[in-house]
């Protein structure tokens, strides 16, 4: 959304419309950045990930609707309480975007740490509202994806994570 909106797409502006006036941008308008998005060459000629999307059973019907197909769609299992540690420690550097973690991947230099931001919306509170959210909606939409859904265990080491879903994808696609 926030890059459409900066592009100023005719999509980015409607939802630049909801956003300003603090409301929720409507499933069509996001379904229109995705789709806009997804038919850019790098994602034509390269694929693409969804992360953390489609989040209810209207927003990935939309996506069909839309013509959108995946390929796979990967499910993490995380518990909650490690989600929660995860994202209110996630700090970003302004100057340079990236993402550290605050106990898993510190910045080692003073002069970073010091600059750090923390999204908005990365507190406890609303990580937990988005968990609500979640879990209300999950079942609906992994049950749109059946034939192509694998389950993954994300609380392994990064390493591990990312092969499990790299073997998870090339068996899909076998």
């Amino acid at each position: 959304l926030r890059a459409a909106v900066a592009a100023g797409t005719d999509v980015g502006k409607q939802a630049k419309d909801f956003m300003d006036a603090g409301k929720l941008v409507p499933d069509e308008v996001i379904i229109g950045v995705v789709k806009d998005r997804l038919d850019e060459s790098d994602c034509v000629e390269s694929g693409w990930l969804l992360d953390g999307f489609p989040r209810t059973p209207a927003q990935a019907q939309a996506l069909a609707d839309a013509g959108v197909t995946a390929d796979c769609f990967i499910f993490l299992n995380v518990p909650d309480e490690v989600l929660v540690e995860r994202v209110v420690g996630r700090r970003t550097d302004p100057e340079t975007g990236k993402i550290y973690h605050m106990t898993f991947s510190p910045p080692e230099d003073e002069e970073i740490l010091a600059r750090l931001e923390q999204r908005s919306d990365d507190t406890e509170e609303k990580v937990k509202v988005r968990l609500e959210q979640f879990h209300a909606n999950v079942d609906a939409v992994k049950g749109s994806y059946t034939d192509i859904s694998v389950e993954v265990e994300g609380t392994q080491a990064p390493a591990v994570v990312s092969e499990n879903i790299m073997k998870s994808i090339e068996a899909v696609l076998a």
